[in-house]
């Protein structure tokens, strides 16, 4: 796959996509090719069933992703028409990112701040290490941030939680993101790639279909009302239903053996 850069990696294994932000040097800060990269990537983790989950994480030990590539604004962004290509690269990311429908997990460790954290909440599940860090600096900087991504973490924090983020533009524990409910587990650093392995694969081996209509329904239940897909939500469900695999898992807890769902 030709991603443009050497800053992003993408790779596949055992029904696992990775896609790994590669700039450690930096924190993992997200330049401009990066974000170029971010939609190739998903559009081919989607388009190829080998792949049943994406994971998403940072290389190295120190930081998931520590925002956007700050060095690169005065060239990227200097004018009005450099920002708007720009923005336009993230906003595409973000758009990639959000449309898939395969499960998505972000693997924490270390860093996640700002444009990183905006990443993981567009997965489906988000572990992190111990020694993670969490932090919006928006209200340091003077940003303003859209209403889609202050309501993707009223979504998974509540009204409460998302203030005090916001306002007092803080760094938060990997236990202040567990008790807020940002990440679902907090695992020993040494421990935090085996566990996700772990998860990715259990995930895998259960049947994409199911998985796919359950994703639809769950997404629509935090959806604004008038954006909420229930054609598409019942079509997945009847196709679950019609499927081979709904067959095959039949048989197989009927036959006392693990089943082997084809997505079909």
């Amino acid at each position: 796959m030709d991603l443009g850069t050497t800053k992003m990696i993408a790779r596949t294994e055992g029904g696992i996509g990775w896609m790994i932000f590669n700039q450690p040097e930096k924190h993992n800060a997200v330049s401009y090719e990066m974000w170029l990269a971010v939609p190739k990537i998903m559009a081919a983790f989607e388009a190829d069933p080998q792949v049943r989950v994406i994971v998403l994480a940072g290389a190295g030990e120190r930081a998931f992703v520590s925002g956007a590539d700050i060095s690169e604004f005065e060239k990227k962004r200097g004018t009005t028409d450099a920002i708007k290509v720009y923005d336009d690269a993230g906003n595409a990311a973000h758009a990639a990112l959000n449309a898939a429908q395969k499960p998505m997990i972000s693997m924490i460790r270390g860093i996640c701040i700002g444009g990183g954290l905006a990443i993981t909440l567009s997965t489906d599940l988000r572990i992190c290490s111990s020694d993670s860090v969490f932090a919006v600096p928006a209200a340091r900087l003077g940003l303003g941030y859209r209403y889609s991504g202050i309501k993707k973490l009223v979504d998974i924090v509540g009204p409460a939680f998302a203030k005090e983020i916001f306002f007092s533009a803080g760094k938060f524990t990997a236990e202040d993101a567990r008790i807020m409910g940002l990440v679902n587990r907090v695992v020993p650093p040494a421990e935090l790639e085996a566990y996700v392995q772990k998860l990715a694969s259990t995930i895998s081996g259960n049947a994409p279909l199911t998985i796919k209509a359950a994703k639809l329904a769950i997404n629509a239940a935090v959806e604004d009302p008038d954006k909420r897909r229930f054609h598409d939500i019942d079509a997945a469900i009847k196709t679950c239903f019609a499927s081979e695999d709904y067959i095959e898992g039949r048989r197989a807890f009927m036959e006392k053996r693990k089943p082997a769902f084809k997505g079909k």
